[in-house]
């Protein structure tokens, strides 16, 4: 499997109309695809930006040439698992071989604000697979010209097919960073997405990935590993820091964040936030060889694909420099 490195659009920090601006100008630079976030609501107040993200994506389709996916989606609370096949299947059809779909078990600040009740993980990992089994088989099914109906712990649906279809259905990665997760994503999906973090526990992933995947009969070297990289690159050391302090302060922060509902809750949570809380957790520096040092890593631990998401408002800048300087030195 070729390795490819695109371009992670943070729905969170840019207006949707300069994320496609950035996405086709990181293209023009060596990026190939684009992984778009799903959020109804940023992480912290500054950020200040929240694009639905299925709008963005079918422009994304229309401004640039490659891969493109919700990174991730949850077809847990907002939406229905009908209407997630529903928006990827339109999407693979008007933009065939191009379109995946990345799905999670989702967080209270985007799936609160319609849930009656937000469940402990264990629970939100089973309604994901839930979705994910609903979704595969709607997909299956309509290709094939079949209805399917579905009655299960979480969600109900009748009798229906999906009318708009791909010639291919477009496959569904897992996104996770436990290795529970990671197995059960290896049998019931087509891939695995997880977040930049220490190699090993990467590693660790990856092989119970690829043990699920054995599980139920397919050949793991098949199937992509997808890994999203946060950093932060300036001109100076300082200014990399400042960004990420000022934009990105979810990323140091040590303890579980799928229960906090609000961005003023995240922000006050910020004011803790320390530069030596960065520390192992996201690169940063003005060094373009630093970062490709750290891309570097992953590669070798057997990353498909990866997308790289600048935490600054300096994208166009950095994917100038990331596009000369990184982009063409790391090798698989």
């Amino acid at each position: 499997m070729d390795l490819t490195i695109g371009y992670a659009a943070a729905l969170e920090q840019f207006h949707p109309t300069e994320v496609l601006e950035i996405a086709a100008l990181a293209e023009r630079h060596g990026f190939s695809g684009v992984m778009a976030a799903d959020h109804f609501q940023p992480w912290t107040p500054a950020q200040g930006q929240a694009a639905f993200v299925w709008n963005v994506l079918t422009a994304l389709g229309e401004r640039t040439r490659g891969d493109i996916g919700p990174g991730v989606t949850a077809p847990t609370f907002r939406y229905h698992p009908a209407m997630v096949a529903q928006a990827s299947a339109t999407l693979a059809a008007m933009y065939p071989g191009r379109h995946w779909l990345g799905v999670g078990s989702g967080e209270a600040l985007n799936e609160h604000v319609v849930a009656p009740y937000w469940p402990e993980a264990p629970e939100r990992i089973n309604r994901m697979f839930e979705a994910v089994d609903v979704i595969r088989r709607l997909f299956a099914n309509s290709a094939a010209g079949k209805d399917t109906k579905h009655s299960g712990a979480f969600y109900r649906l009748e009798s229906t097919r999906l009318w708009t279809m791909p010639a291919e259905p477009p496959p569904v990665y897992v996104a996770t960073g436990g290795p529970v997760t990671a197995r059960r994503a290896g049998k019931h999906a087509d891939g695995l997405i997880t977040v930049g973090a220490p190699p090993e526990k990467v590693a660790g992933l990856f092989d119970r990935f690829a043990g699920g995947a054995r599980e139920a009969g397919k050949d793991p070297a098949t199937m992509p590993r997808i890994l999203q990289l946060h950093l932060s690159w300036a001109p100076t050391d300082e200014e990399a820091m400042a960004n990420a302090l000022e934009q990105w302060p979810n990323g140091a922060m040590r303890f579980p964040k799928a229960d906090i509902r609000s961005p003023f809750d995240f922000a006050a949570m910020a004011k803790l936030v320390r530069p030596e809380d960065f520390a192992g957790r996201m690169t940063i520096s003005a060094d373009p060889d630093v970062h490709r040092a750290e891309i570097q890593k992953y590669v070798d631990l057997g990353v498909d694909r990866l997308y790289l998401h600048n935490v600054g408002r300096n994208q166009r800048e950095w994917v100038e420099v990331f596009g000369r300087e990184v982009l063409p030195k790391v090798r698989r």
